[in-house]
């Protein structure tokens, strides 16, 4: 047992044993550490000017990845590489990243440049010389700036991002990757404040379901993105939280004939490069989930034990047909997604329980697969409705059929009314459709709110399954939706 997190920061690893339950890393880097060019914005991981840069060893290899400083969790950042604004000037000289931005103009104010420049310095670091203009766009989406303008930004991206990095951080690569692999022990971490107070950051799955199951009232965290809000909007009081995020097994797919065995807390950034080459409706509506600081640290099993009604992932899942595995002390169980959520807010977790596995089939040769995000922003945004399709054809006849909606109820749910009055339909035969589109006035009553009236969800959803329905029997996505569109391997529109 380790009673202390150690990461590296400008080549040095640091140790700390007085972390409290509930630090976040922006207030360690400003409070403690007197580090402030990173800077606090929003304070819910929406505009980035907190972001920092870490370094983790993935598949062997240093990679670096922008976070949102505002809402991680300070104990999460244990075995990896810190990287701030003040660590990148050498021998008073500035960073490649920073250069291109004095060069082009790229700062007024300057409160959200350091969060632009650690985001580019993680691209910097990615060595993409064919990258373009909205490669950089979808890169800074997470990036908010309130005065320049993102021309010169980009311009600066497009100057530096395109080559080989050369950097301080790129000469010491070797000795960074020893000094995570000596900081990669299989010790379980747990650091006690305040008597009863505590963070835990167990190793193994046995240490996790051991401690949640002695724990029942610990909060669990994977990611933070959601309780890194509670912490800092709605200022919870968190005692005890157990820290996800150095177990081995939550963080491994397993691609298989049947399908994608996904641990609970692989980050969004890791499914969208496997998942999203499965089916390209899939790699949209996750490079749309959240910006690339939140897609790095936020997990699919996060987003499930959440229970939002309009979380993204949820009806994609559903739609593919996939299961969860659910582990409470030693005992498993393995369930239906759409069995999960019960109610707003009641999802069938028992205390103690943890959620360990997503597995999703794969799609065969008879599925056709869509799925459309509508949000009031295209990117970085929370869904007004999310639908995600799966239909078995056989021919042009419609077999069997799974809609599942996020945005329609109290939970992600399925479309049961249209499931069943598209069976036996003809792709051929548009008339046929809508008895099915007119049932999902059956399956749903939506609620209005800040995003969307009740009416507008209902229409949309609507239009959205006729949409699926013209893009499967043959009409092509260019003429079906403005953006987005579907790719073929070859890079032609389908």
């Amino acid at each position: 047992m380790r009673k202390c997190i150690r990461f590296i920061k400008s080549g040095h690893v640091v140790e700390l044993n007085d972390v409290a339950p509930t630090e976040t890393l922006l207030d360690y880097l400003r409070l403690r550490a007197r580090e402030t060019g990173t800077k606090e914005g929003c304070a819910e991981g929406d505009c980035g000017a907190c972001t920092v840069a870490l370094g983790r060893l993935i598949d062997g290899e240093l990679i670096y990845e922008p976070v949102n400083s505002c809402i991680l969790l300070l104990a999460q950042i244990d075995g990896c590489e810190l990287v701030t604004i003040e660590d990148l000037s050498r021998d008073g000289g500035l960073h490649p990243v920073q250069k291109a931005f004095v060069d082009h103009h790229a700062s007024q104010c300057g409160f959200c440049t350091p969060g632009f420049i650690m985001s580019l310095f993680t691209l910097y670091h990615r060595d993409t010389p064919g990258l373009t203009s909205d490669d950089v766009t979808t890169w800074l989406a997470g990036n908010l700036c309130r005065c320049t303008g993102y021309r010169p930004i980009v311009d600066a991206a497009l100057e530096t991002c395109r080559s080989t990095a050369n950097d301080a951080f790129r000469a010491r690569a070797e000795k960074t990757e020893a000094l995570l692999r000596d900081l990669a022990d299989s010790d379980d971490i747990l650091m006690e404040t305040d008597g009863d107070r505590f963070i835990a950051l167990p190793s193994t799955l046995d240490s996790l379901c051991a401690l949640s199951a002695t724990h029942t009232d610990a909060t669990l965290v994977s990611g933070a993105t959601d309780v890194g809000l509670w912490i800092t909007k709605q200022l919870r009081d968190l005692p005890k939280i157990i820290a996800l995020n150095r177990v081995q097994e939550l963080q491994d797919i397993h691609v298989t004939s049947a399908g994608f065995d996904v641990g609970a807390s692989v980050s969004f950034q890791k499914l969208h490069e496997v998942l999203g080459k499965h089916e390209p409706d899939i790699a949209e509506v996750l490079r749309r989930l959240g910006s690339i600081q939140v897609r790095s640290s936020g997990t699919m099993g996060g987003n499930i034990a959440n229970g939002s009604p309009i979380g993204d992932s949820p009806p994609l899942l559903i739609a593919l047909g996939a299961q969860i595995s659910l582990r409470l002390g030693n005992e498993t169980r393995r369930m239906p997604l759409e069995a999960f959520f019960l109610d707003y807010g009641k999802q069938d977790r028992r205390p103690g329980e943890v959620i360990t596995q997503i597995h999703i089939p794969r799609l065969d040769a008879s599925h056709a697969f869509r799925a459309f995000k509508l949000s009031k922003r295209f990117d970085q945004d929370i869904s007004t409705v999310l639908a995600a399709f799966r239909f078995t054809l056989v021919q042009d006849r419609i077999v069997e059929a799974r809609l599942a909606y996020g945005g329609m109820a109290g939970v992600p749910k399925r479309a049961a009314h249209a499931e069943t009055a598209l069976m036996g339909c003809v792709l051929s035969a548009p008339d046929s459709w809508n008895a099915a589109v007119e049932a999902l006035d059956n399956d749903f009553t939506p609620l209005s709110d800040m995003r969307g009236s009740a009416e507008y969800r209902r229409e949309a959803a609507k239009g959205l399954l006729f949409k699926a329905l013209l893009e499967v029997s043959g009409r092509s996505s260019q003429e079906t939706r403005i953006c987005g569109h579907r790719y073929q391997e070859a890079g032609h529109a389908a």
